[in-house]
C-alpha cells in the first residue's frame, strides 16, 4: 500500500456521483460477464446470495451509494471512496469503522486479465457480496480494529491472515470446495485453479499457521487454507489474535512454497 500506483481514482461530484467513461463501463461489463461464467458451482452460497442482494448492474460501473444502501441494510457496512493506494493506517482505520475502501478506478484492457493493485471491479465484485454476510463482516471489522493498534511488524503478520481468508480463503463444504476469498472470486484463472488444480496444497485453516505462511501476490497461490463454514470466521475473530501474532513472530515464518520473485533490471 505504500507503492506508487499507475492509476488515478476518479473523484465523485458534489452529489457523490462518478462520471465513468463509456470505455470504463465497457471494461466493467466485460469483466462481470466473464467472471459470471466462472463462479457458478465454485463460489460459496453466501457469496452468491450477496451477489443477488447487491444486484450489480452489468452495463455500467455501480455508484458507491447503490452498494452502500444494501450493505447498510444487511450488516451496517459502507464502502468508502479512496485514492488508488492508501497507507496502512488509513486502511485499518476504515475497516475499524465498518468502511470498506474502494479505489475508484478500473483496469485498462492492457491489464484486463491481471492487475496487482485492487481496482473497483476487484473490490466490489470480489469482496462486497460477502460484506452482506454477518460472519465475514464481523471478521473484517475485528481485523481492522486489531490492525489499527498494531505495530508495523505486527501488521505484516496480520496481513497474512487477511490474505489467506478475505483474499484467498476456501470453504470445505458438504458439496465440495467453494470460494469465499475476493482475490480468487475476481480472477477467472484463479477461480478455476483454486478449485480444480492438483498443484496447490489445501489445508484446514489454523490461524497461527496462516500468520506464519509467506505469500506472493503475483503468482497463483501454492497453498490455500480452508474453513468448514463462514461461521468459523466469527470464532477466529473472537480469538486473541494478537497473542497469536506474537507467537508467530517468535516462531518465525515457514519456508516459502514458491521461488523468489525475479529481480528486475532496475532492482
Amino acid at each position: 500500500m505504500g507503492k506508487q500506483s499507475n492509476y488515478v481514482s476518479r473523484q465523485p461530484d458534489e452529489n457523490g456521483i462518478i462520471a465513468w467513461s463509456d470505455e470504463e463501463n465497457a471494461v466493467w461489463h466485460d469483466l462481470v460477464e466473464r467472471q459470471l461464467k466462472h463462479i457458478p458451482g465454485k463460489a460459496c452460497d453466501e457469496y452468491m446470495h450477496g451477489l443477488d442482494l447487491l444486484n450489480l448492474p452489468h452495463d455500467r460501473i455501480p455508484q458507491l451509494h447503490e452498494i452502500n444502501e444494501v450493505l447498510q441494510e444487511t450488516t451496517g457496512w459502507q464502502v468508502a471512496q479512496v485514492p488508488a493506494l492508501i497507507p496502512f493506517d488509513e486502511f485499518f482505520r476504515l475497516l475499524a469503522n465498518k468502511q470498506f475502501p474502494v479505489a475508484t478506478f478500473i483496469r485498462t484492457r492492457e491489464e484486463f486479465d491481471y492487475l496487482q493493485e485492487p481496482d473497483i471491479f476487484h473490490e466490489i465484485f470480489g469482496h462486497c457480496p460477502l460484506l452482506t454476510n454477518p460472519a465475514f463482516a464481523h471478521f473484517t471489522h475485528q481485523y481492522g480494529k486489531l490492525g489499527l493498534n498494531a505495530t508495523p511488524k505486527e501488521r505484516v503478520y496480520l496481513a497474512r491472515l487477511y490474505w489467506f481468508t478475505v483474499e484467498f480463503g476456501l470453504l470445505n463444504t458438504k458439496d465440495g470446495l467453494r470460494i469465499y476469498g475476493g482475490g480468487i472470486l475476481s480472477s477467472p484463472g484463479e477461480t478455476e485453479y483454486a478449485i480444480f488444480s492438483d498443484k496447490p496444497e489445501r489445508k484446514p485453516l489454523v490461524p497461527l499457521d496462516a500468520l506464519r505462511t509467506p505469500y506472493r501476490i503475483d503468482i497463483m497461490q501454492p497453498i490455500y487454507y480452508t474453513i468448514e463454514s463462514t461461521d468459523r470466521l466469527f470464532e477466529i475473530a473472537d480469538l486473541d489474535i494478537m497473542a497469536l501474532v506474537r507467537e508467530a513472530m517468535e516462531l518465525g515464518l515457514f519456508e516459502p512454497k514458491f521461488p523468489p520473485k525475479p529481480k528486475t533490471d532496475a532492482a
